[in-house]
């Protein structure tokens, strides 16, 4: 949408209170739909930093990142300055994962965790840095996804479904880093959309660690890609609708040729990777 050149008092109370209301609504579906199925207990930390290959780690850097660059893009369509748009827009993803953290540790499940509260300033700082440094995000965090044989056998933890595998089966997750090369480079010859991504994901992973009584051989490693990336947000258009969908599918790596590189099986070409 149309940002506003000064100012807008209506927008902003508008996206104040519906955002205010709908973390709400979010967090309370949590406890009653969520926390609900576990057992709760007295607040405690746990250390989780060695789980699933760091994987649920960098879910948490892309959740702040996004909510964080939502938060800041939506006070922008507000007229709302560039420094609110940092402490109010920007930290909104931290915000919002910090009370699911506490949450999780008043849940005998998961407890509240150090490294996670670690990844989601990871994730805020990440947008926040660049717009203090550049006044522009040459370097976007995105995501990709493809269904895995590993959900259909611990479908508790890695999902029953597409809907929850996406979520949830961190061995067909990958997150990127996408940088712009003209950013960059100042060059008149690539193209502004152009990027270049390094990615990282894992596999073989049945249960958070390796110790996991019944599944006890699983064969876990990391996955290195480099690939090529389009930022949609610099594709040049006048119609603010095309605008608004760049930047929501912007969170999203397009698929592309991409080289591998793994312990396992060393270099691998993907003609396409999602």
């Amino acid at each position: 949408m149309k940002p506003s050149d000064s100012l807008n008092t209506p927008r902003r109370n508008a996206l104040v209170i519906s955002q205010a209301s709908l973390a709400t609504l979010t967090l309370i579906g949590l406890d009653q739909l969520w926390y609900a199925d576990f057992d709760r207990s007295k607040f405690r930390i746990t250390n989780d930093n060695n789980q699933w290959l760091q994987m649920d780690k960098l879910g948490h850097v892309y959740a702040s990142y996004q909510l964080g660059r939502v938060g800041a893009e939506s006070l922008n369509w507000a007229g709302v300055s560039q420094k609110d748009q940092l402490i109010y827009g920007a930290t909104l993803g931290f915000s919002f994962l910090t009370a699911v953290e506490i949450f999780d540790g008043f849940s005998q499940e998961w407890g509240f965790s150090w490294g996670d509260m670690l990844a989601n300033a990871s994730g805020t700082g990440l947008y926040v840095g660049q717009e203090l440094l550049w006044q522009e995000q040459r370097i976007a965090l995105k995501y990709s996804f493809s269904r895995t044989e590993f959900a259909a056998l611990n479908p508790d933890k890695l999902g029953n479904g597409f809907t929850e595998e996406f979520l949830k089966d961190y061995n067909g997750q990958t997150y990127w880093l996408s940088f712009n090369l003209n950013s960059f480079l100042k060059t008149d010859f690539i193209p502004n959309w152009l990027n270049l991504a390094v990615g990282y994901g894992a596999n073989g992973m049945l249960t958070g660690s390796n110790d996991n009584l019944s599944f006890p051989n699983q064969d876990r490693y990391r996955q290195f890609y480099l690939s090529l990336d389009i930022d949609l947000t610099r594709i040049k258009t006048n119609s603010n609708v095309l605008k608004t969908l760049f930047s929501v599918f912007n969170t999203i790596k397009v698929p592309m040729p991409t080289l591998e590189f793994n312990g396992k099986n060393g270099v691998k070409a993907h003609y396409i990777y999602f």
